[in-house]
């Protein structure tokens, strides 16, 4: 979605700049992972507006497949506005109602050709957009399931976007228990299993069917819970926190493309938590994200 970034601190009804960017929880991932040199293509429908066109283009940029990209002629690219701030997290307003992304169906997927991929990666955002969504979310993880595809979630609880919490507990818990690795926040596990303690969190997800739960606990880490027990994977520090959002994002792309180069559980965590710190450091949900090179000096390392 298109995103507008304020240039100054304050209510977002009272400020008048904002910077043009592009933001969404899938797509950050998606970047995060083209710049850590993984393969990784994109599935959207966007209008036919300023905002469809800019994202498009910074697919390209990135190198993301654009392939399963599709057009509505009737609805627009859905948008949001993001205060900034200097101390904790800035405000957002959603502009997604009746947008373009919503109504992706079972239709979209059935044209996706899963052969040539090896994961699957999806967040509780799609499937709070209409009941399209939510029914061609399940239909995703079905058909790549099927296909042999390694399956990964993120919560990413978005309140403003579903009918009810009610709705949103039950479908995001439902979608994560068909996941193979699941990425909730602390705060998020205090909504959907009624603790924020990441060990139970981690016990809730696994009795769902998952195989592997890694419970983000801020600047402590994460905590890594699998059948045979759990563990913290301690975070980075960073000098100075700027914008926390797409850090949960930043985290998500640091894990898969760890997974995708054989790299054990710990060690992916390991990289998901210097990601997600990187990330922090920069205004803008997916600006920071970091490049071989740069994520291998931040976790001095020679290379990756």
């Amino acid at each position: 979605m298109g995103l507008f970034i304020a240039q100054s601190e304050g209510p977002l009804d009272e400020v008048s700049g904002y910077t043009m960017a592009v933001a969404g929880a899938e797509f950050n991932v998606a970047v995060g992972l083209a710049r850590l040199e993984q393969p990784v293509t994109y599935l959207t429908r966007l209008g036919n507006d300023p905002f469809g066109k800019r994202i498009v283009k910074v697919l390209g940029d990135n190198k993301i497949g654009s392939e399963f990209v599709s057009y509505s002629t009737e609805r627009s690219t859905g948008f949001m506005l993001k205060g900034k701030v200097s101390v904790g997290d800035p405000e957002i307003f959603y502009f997604r109602k009746g947008s373009a992304a919503s109504t992706l169906s079972k239709e979209d997927v059935d044209r996706v050709d899963f052969s040539g991929y090896g994961y699957l990666h999806l967040t509780g955002i799609l499937p709070a957009l209409s009941q399209t969504t939510r029914e061609a979310s399940f239909y995703l993880i079905e058909k790549a399931r099927k296909s042999g595809l390694t399956v990964s979630f993120d919560p990413n609880l978005r309140p403003q976007l579903w009918p009810d919490q009610q709705t949103m507990i039950k479908t995001v818990n439902e979608l994560a228990g068909l996941a193979d690795y699941v990425f909730p926040g602390e705060a998020e596990g205090e909504i959907l299993c009624g603790t924020r303690d990441p060990e139970a969190i981690g016990r809730f997800y696994l009795n769902l069917g998952a195989k592997a739960v890694v419970t983000k606990v801020g600047s402590k880490g994460a905590y890594l819970m699998t059948a045979e027990g759990g563990e913290m994977v301690p975070g980075f520090k960073v000098e100075k926190v700027v914008d926390t959002v797409g850090a949960g994002d930043g985290f998500a792309a640091g894990i898969l493309s760890a997974l995708m180069e054989g790299k054990d559980l710990r060690e992916a965590v390991r990289r998901g938590n210097a990601v997600g710190a990187i990330q922090v450091t920069c205004i803008g949900d997916n600006d920071g994200l970091p490049t071989r090179k740069e994520l291998a000096a931040f976790m001095g390392q020679e290379k990756l």
